[in-house]
């Protein structure tokens, strides 16, 4: 996938119905882009002997400054 232009991410954001002024246009791609990226690399990850999150308990803990 190519990157998303400042201009597709205006026209999808209206298309979804959140206008964008056009000051926010291109900080909005790039965020856009930035997270496609993260997720990208998230999906190249082997996660298959890791147990789901739903097998972990959670816990409060407590530090003790030493």
């Amino acid at each position: 996938m190519s990157e998303l232009t400042p201009g597709e991410a205006a026209r999808l954001a209206a298309r979804a119905g959140l206008p964008l002024a056009a000051a926010r246009h291109t900080d909005v791609a790039a965020v856009a882009n930035h997270i496609h990226s993260v997720v990208t690399v998230l999906r190249d990850l082997d996660f298959g002997d890791i147990p789901p999150a739903s097998t972990y308990r959670a816990e409060e803990v407590r530090y003790v400054a030493g």
